[in-house]
């Protein structure tokens, strides 16, 4: 009988209990292409037709999203590739709870429309009590935008030549700025601007003064810059107001990060309004929050742009539970104990190197990322690894990402979570089996002969071992 008769109707194989639940989870038209390819497998003889239902099964992917989650032990806290700050299970737990109707915009004693996002804005206020009122767009990049065009299209934005800064991608903050129908006023030069440069730049055709941190950068030696204060100071009398543009969302004072503007400090300098993210120290979701005056903020809030820019359900419920919820997963990686840190190492490397792999505890340097405490080195504390390791750890779920030194692949421990070890562990021995696999995959007529180092597995030593007992 022809094999291609036997093989399984469409309905029979959808049928299955595993397709079945997989076409509840990721939709019936995905698991029907994987049915419809398995099917053309058995026809062709590639596989055997009561192979059909599991060549299915496992063809399909493990979630309904392209986006693959990520242990980041790179040693940058912040990683913008990586989606900057891992939300807290308070933000998670929120955003599922705002997944469905929920009332955003609805008060539900009265039955009528209510403020979109009151709660998060109350709770923004109360964590920087110098704002007299808030605003939170999708990033801090709109709010830019938004305070450009309310406030200067048309007119000018003083700001110094050595903060027109260029961050990832491209993205230029002149463009950005001159883009909202705004002109630049550039002052100074790029490594000094004193307040002097700022008060002759400013006209009755000002529409503000602008300070911008330039978070990814430092410039050192014969610098000099104005502060919001003095600049509040030298431009009272005037309507023209200061912007401080602090980038990283620390919203307090943090003696860990001393050179860290933060936004309670702006606007007990005279800051009319500070703008920030919500997705770098705050430990948030993507947002844009502007702090400031109620006046100041009111135009903004009531800017025909504000619609285009507002946040979704999603980002004010997680943005609310982080600012009322317990340390964020950055908090406590920054926070974390070095001595802490370098005790997880051991323990790992131990773990490991009883499973023949070549790890090695490493003291390490870690850093804040994402536009935050540029040149700030936090001590810490890794595993290494032969660097082969970290392309086949990328393609692992999760996938762990690491970085290259000297050779060796380092898995820095101050971004991962402690409860996050064992995954650590498991993709590694996942990936030496991998590897491990790949290098006895050898053509008989080449077996029994010694390969070069390049074709062994990469972890052995000289001698075939494991290469922990000669670690330093």
């Amino acid at each position: 009988m022809d094999s291609r008769r036997r093989v399984p109707r469409t309905d029979a194989v959808l049928a299955d209990p595993r397709l079945a639940e997989a076409a509840e989870r990721l939709g019936r038209r995905l698991v029907k292409a994987a049915v419809a390819v398995a099917q053309e497998q058995a026809r062709s003889g590639r596989i055997a037709p009561e192979r059909v239902p599991d060549v299915a099964a496992e063809a399909l992917p493990v979630r309904a999203t392209s986006l693959r989650p990520v242990i980041n032990a790179t040693g940058v806290l912040l990683h913008t590739n990586l989606g900057r700050a891992p939300l807290s299970r308070p933000a998670r737990d929120a955003i599922l709870a705002a997944a469905g109707c929920t009332d955003v915009e609805f008060d539900l004693a009265s039955g009528t429309r209510a403020r979109r996002g009151r709660g998060v804005t109350e709770a923004l206020g109360r964590a920087v009590p110098a704002a007299e009122a808030v605003h939170v767009v999708n990033n801090n990049a709109a709010g830019l935008v938004l305070a450009a065009t309310a406030l200067a299209a048309g007119k000018a934005i003083v700001v110094s030549r050595g903060e027109l800064v260029e961050i990832g991608d491209g993205f230029r903050l002149p463009d950005l700025l001159t883009s909202t129908g705004a002109r630049l006023r550039e002052v100074g030069t790029t490594n000094r601007t004193t307040v002097t440069d700022y008060v002759q730049a400013v006209t009755p055709e000002t529409g503000f003064v602008l300070k911008v941190h330039p978070s990814n950068f430092r410039v050192e030696g014969f610098t000099a810059s104005a502060s919001v204060h003095d600049l509040v100071v030298a431009l009272r009398g005037t309507d023209v107001p200061v912007l401080a543009d602090i980038g990283s969302g620390l919203l307090g004072p943090d003696p860990r990060l001393p050179g860290e503007p933060d936004a309670d400090t702006m606007l007990r300098a005279g800051a009319g309004l500070v703008l920030a993210s919500g997705d770098k120290l705050l430990g948030g979701p993507q947002a844009g929050l502007l702090l400031g005056g109620a006046a100041l903020v009111g135009r903004l809030r009531r800017h025909p742009l504000a619609r285009a820019l507002r946040v979704d359900k999603l980002t004010v419920a997680a943005l609310e539970a982080t600012l009322a919820g317990p340390p964020t997963p950055t908090a406590q990686a920054l926070a974390a104990d070095l001595d802490a840190l370098m005790r997880r190492a051991k323990r790992l490397a131990a773990r490991l190197c009883a499973s023949a792999l070549d790890a090695r505890p490493v003291a390490s340097h870690a850093a804040v990322g994402g536009g935050g405490a540029p040149g700030l080195v936090l001590a810490s504390a890794a595993v290494t690894l032969p660097e082969p390791f970290g392309s086949i750890m990328r393609g692992g779920d999760p996938a762990v990402v690491g970085r290259v030194e000297s050779g060796r692949l380092l898995l820095d421990l101050r971004a991962v979570p402690p409860e996050r070890d064992d995954d650590i562990y498991a993709a590694v021995v996942a990936a030496a089996r991998s590897a491990g696999a790949a290098a006895s995959a050898v053509p008989p007529a080449r077996r029994g002969r010694r390969e070069p180092a390049a074709s062994r597995p990469a972890w052995e030593d000289g001698n075939g071992g494991s290469g922990c007992a000669s670690r330093p």
